[in-house]
């Protein structure tokens, strides 16, 4: 498979996936609500929407909202083609899977900042949810890059309260893992968590495609058989027969 064809096949799939997920729960659910995945208590589907980074992090205000997105536009155009550099210069499938699912992660969330707020109708608050619509007559709930990012990942795996000895926390509620999350998020942290395990790899392809042509050209010269010397054939007949000339003139 060419690397193209994969970077292009994975990011589409992760695409595809996320925004499925988020159409759906977006038009079948109302805000704060939630379901069991196969009766699992730790997995369940709990819908809600963030206007800031993955996992539910803010910044304060429109302008805050605007900054985050247009700043998630400038990365993803910068990844874009740090991707496309790297399948020119034939980098393992590893590397280009991980810097993909990056991408795909960034873009979908992107795209829910762009147009959730232009072509879906609000979906209320957790105190008066009511389900959205799909290009509602009054118009969406938000212009152009403050669309909500659609969350729906929820996995509380763990909670109970806090031994009383524990400085600080000692009595209080906790809960693993509480954080609400999506499918690009995920794509994001699965990327970038792989990146992490084998970044000494990475480092030394990427060294190994920034190496100076002129050393790799010395190496290759360095180990190229050395031809035989010739023997000069010619001075040396010449020679035989200039004595054999000496030798009948006296």
């Amino acid at each position: 498979m060419k690397r193209s064809h994969f970077v292009l096949s994975l990011i589409f799939l992760v695409l595809l996936i996320d925004q499925v997920l988020k159409i759906w729960v977006k038009l079948n659910m109302p805000l704060g609500d939630s379901f069991k995945v196969l009766g699992l208590d730790w997995f369940q589907i709990h819908f809600t929407e963030n206007k800031g980074m993955a996992f539910g992090i803010e910044l304060g205000g429109d302008y805050g909202k605007l900054f985050l997105s247009l700043f998630r536009i400038v990365v993803v155009g910068f990844i874009a083609y740090f991707l496309n550099k790297l399948i020119q210069k034939k980098a393992s499938f590893l590397m280009l899977a991980c810097i993909s699912l990056i991408f795909a992660g960034a873009l979908g969330n992107i795209l829910d900042s762009i147009f959730y707020g232009v072509y879906f109708s609000d979906s209320g608050t957790f105190h008066s949810p009511r389900l959205a619509t799909f290009m509602p007559s009054e118009g969406g709930y938000a212009g152009v890059f403050y669309g909500k990012v659609v969350d729906m990942l929820y996995f509380p795996m763990l909670e109970g309260f806090w031994p009383k000895w524990v400085p600080f926390v000692g009595g209080k509620y906790f809960m693993f893992f509480q954080p609400i999350f999506n499918i690009a998020d995920s794509a994001i942290s699965l990327g970038v968590f792989i990146s992490i395990i084998f970044y000494r790899r990475f480092q030394k392809e990427v060294d190994a495609h920034n190496a100076p042509k002129t050393e790799l050209a010395k190496e290759d010269s360095n180990n190229l058989p050395i031809a035989p010397k010739t023997l000069n054939t010619s001075s040396s007949e010449e020679d035989e027969t200039s004595s054999k000339e000496d030798s009948k003139e006296l």
